[in-house]
């Protein structure tokens, strides 16, 4: 048998010029193959002294190109391996006595029922299933495929139960969807009326495949032109992804699809400037919030269904977690224990201290993070945590910088339920099946949009945190691939340690979930940013379910023989004397000037009008105040929403000229 060492092949690449690259895709090959070999070789051997285990091979130099990204990852995979190898020893000696995770298999229909009250449609069917007229106005704010993806569930869950011999009616999927057509056929507002695709209607014209969502007669969400050059570097948040995704396979069809690139070198993607803000998460108001939560289920579900990936959501049903302390803890336990500490911390206060203290070790370390600490350190430096860190008596310098990152990623394994919460791991694992970087990165941002908040906002201080790391790459040798490869199993493999797989399967999901960790790293300043095109339906949402009030009250008002033409004068009046045409009033409750009345212009921005309030105040009053109050838009089409700096005033009016304009501190 012919062996190559890792040396051997980087340096047979060195010598081949540019245009052999058909010889370097089968030497790479050839690498990858041997390296899965020698990796699944020492992944079997757990019989080696701590000591022996601890050392980590300096790896050679040699000269870096863009010919050798592709199988220096590969050779990255030595990190992942050695990373699962000390998993699985810690694994054996802090699991004892402590009980798994155990994840209940879905019936049938019982999963597509569970998706339904996840996406907020459960009054579809069962015993509120008489009157879905609740879910007619959301379901008329939907694309064509969210449709489709809605209209495929509810058919199953409704076969399910017409065999279960359900004895509360059941709504044919049909007459749902035709409610729904007739709703907005008939919309008082003027506005088109929406496709929805269908297997029936698969057929329509192209004109169809992408439905627009309009807020007081304005099209929020754009069609796709037919011919329009998909851009390499930006990411639409105007349009679904799921239409994007459908437009995409149709140019497809016609050309010849692009081969994926490899991890080494992504693309740099940026999101356009919009004139009307970018909304991040944490800028709308919980109400609005769970509202985002239901589409973005929907819109990741309809992305999966058009680019043939499976969805299957997971839950946990039984769980024995500690009620206290601090490894094995649920997120939600330890902040309600934080909180009584430190009110409003929005992160567990140990996974803040030991990120503090590998910082005051030097982000510079060389192997940091990939070297690990003493196993015996580990387990008692665990235990006098658990005893003392609440009673503040712990001596944090006692703890080496490669044991508190040790303790970091151990903290993150013990979580009863993954970082990446139980329901959405597998969904997390399956970006990597996705057909393009571009639309990885889609399905990542709705994915980080379904975490729970302490989880989202536990992972977003991890990636913070690596990206740190990562910065100091040149003398730490710890690139993103690197960081990657030693993160991924703490993130997606500790709650399947047990779980028996193939060698094959083995390999595949070490590259797939590095992958995914890459992608979460590079791309997370994007990642936390809610797509316009789901933030439009809301405020469609919201429109809708003002009207449905607003008929309501005039049936009261009526049934009252309520002097209905005087109250619409008086209304009329009060909105009238408000401010004149062009102009808002902005108030501010806890800044000396309380109320001010700003003439709009097209290159008005937020951040001049907190100029001009901060203005107003004193040096030391606006020094303080700089960068801890923020415009905000309220009511209109919007329950609340934080407005970026960059937000051109007179657009944004334009899209809710029914909102009130607030300057206040950020909520926390």
């Amino acid at each position: 048998m012919v062996m190559f060492s890792h040396v051997h092949i980087s340096s047979l690449l060195g010598t081949l010029g540019s245009p052999a690259q058909d010889l370097r895709k089968t030497v790479t090959t050839l690498a990858r193959l041997v390296h899965c070999f020698h990796g699944r070789r020492r992944y079997g051997q757990y019989t080696m002294n701590q000591e022996s285990s601890t050392k980590v091979k300096e790896r050679l130099p040699f000269d870096r190109s863009g010919s050798q990204d592709s199988l220096d990852e590969v050779l990255s995979m030595e990190d992942y391996w050695t990373e699962l190898e000390n998993i699985k020893k810690s694994h054996e000696n802090r699991q004892e006595g402590q009980e798994a995770v155990v994840v209940k298999e879905p019936d049938e229909g019982e999963l597509e029922e569970e998706w339904l009250k996840e996406a907020g449609l459960s009054n579809l069917f069962g015993e509120s299933a008489d009157d879905p007229q609740d879910s007619i106005a959301f379901l008329a704010t939907l694309t064509r495929t969210q449709a489709a993806a809605v209209q495929k569930r509810v058919e199953t869950v409704s076969q399910t139960l017409r065999k279960k011999n359900k004895q509360h009616h059941i709504p044919d999927v049909r007459d749902i969807f035709a409610q729904q057509r007739e709703a907005r056929e008939k919309s008082p507002d003027g506005s088109e009326s929406q496709s929805i695709g269908t297997n029936e209607n698969k057929s329509q014209g192209k004109e169809d495949q992408t439905s627009s969502v309009a807020v007081e007669n304005k099209e929020l969400i754009p069609r796709v032109p037919e011919d329009a050059p998909a851009s390499e570097t930006d990411i639409n948040l105007e349009v679904s992804f799921a239409e994007q995704a459908v437009n995409q396979k149709e140019l497809n069809k016609e050309r010849m699809p692009k081969i994926r690139g490899n991890d080494a070198s992504l693309p740099s993607f940026r999101l356009p400037k919009d004139k009307t803000g970018t909304t991040k998460i944490g800028d709308l108001a919980p109400q609005d919030m769970k509202k985002v939560c239901h589409l973005a289920l929907i819109e990741l579900t309809a992305l999966y269904d058009v680019l043939g990936v499976e969805l299957k959501q997971q839950k946990a049903v039984k769980i024995k977690t500690k009620d206290s302390g601090l490894f094995g803890v649920p997120l939600t336990t330890l902040l309600e224990q934080d909180q009584r500490k430190v009110p409003g911390t929005r992160i567990p206060l140990i996974f803040q201290n030991l990120i503090s203290r590998i910082e005051e070790g030097g982000l510079e370390t060389e192997g940091l993070l990939r070297i690990p600490g003493a196993a015996m350190r580990i387990k008692n430096l665990c235990q006098e945590l658990e005893m003392k860190f609440y009673e503040g008596t712990f001596n944090w310098e006692s703890v080496k910088q490669h044991d508190a990152a040790s303790l970091l990623k151990l903290f993150l394994r013990e979580l009863p339920q993954p970082l990446l919460s139980v329901e959405y791991l597998k969904a997390f694992q399956a970006v990597q099946n996705l057909p393009t970087k571009k639309e990885q990165l889609q399905a990542l941002n709705l994915l980080v949009i379904l975490l729970p908040d302490a989880n989202r906002d536990t992972l977003k201080a991890l990636l913070e945190f690596l990206q740190r790391i990562i910065d100091n790459k040149e003398k730490n040798k710890m690139t993103v691939v690197n960081v990657a490869m030693v993160m991924a199993p703490n993130l997606f493999m500790c709650h399947t340690l047990g779980l028996k797989s193939s060698e094959q399967r083995e390999f595949e999901m070490a590259a797939g979930t590095a992958s995914v960790m890459h992608l979460l790293i590079k791309y997370q300043k994007l990642l936390w940013t809610i797509p316009k095109f789901i933030v439009n339906q809301v405020r469609k949402q919201n429109t809708e379910n003002q009207k449905k009030e607003r008929r309501a009250m005039k049936k009261l008002l009526k049934k009252m023989a309520y002097d209905r033409e005087k109250h619409e004068k008086q209304e009329k009046a009060a909105n009238d004397a408000d401010v004149p045409q062009g102009v808002i009033r902005v108030q501010a409750p806890h800044l000396s000037k309380v109320s001010m009345a700003i003439q709009l212009t097209e290159e008005l921005k937020a951040s001049d009008v907190l100029a001009r309030f901060l203005s107003q105040e004193s040096g030391v009053a606006q020094t303080l105040k700089k960068g801890e109050i923020f415009l905000y838009e309220i009511g209109g089409n919007i329950g609340e929403r934080c407005l970026d700096d960059d937000t051109y005033m007179k657009d944004l009016y334009q899209l809710n000229p029914n909102a009130e304009w607030v300057i206040k501190s950020k909520r926390r």
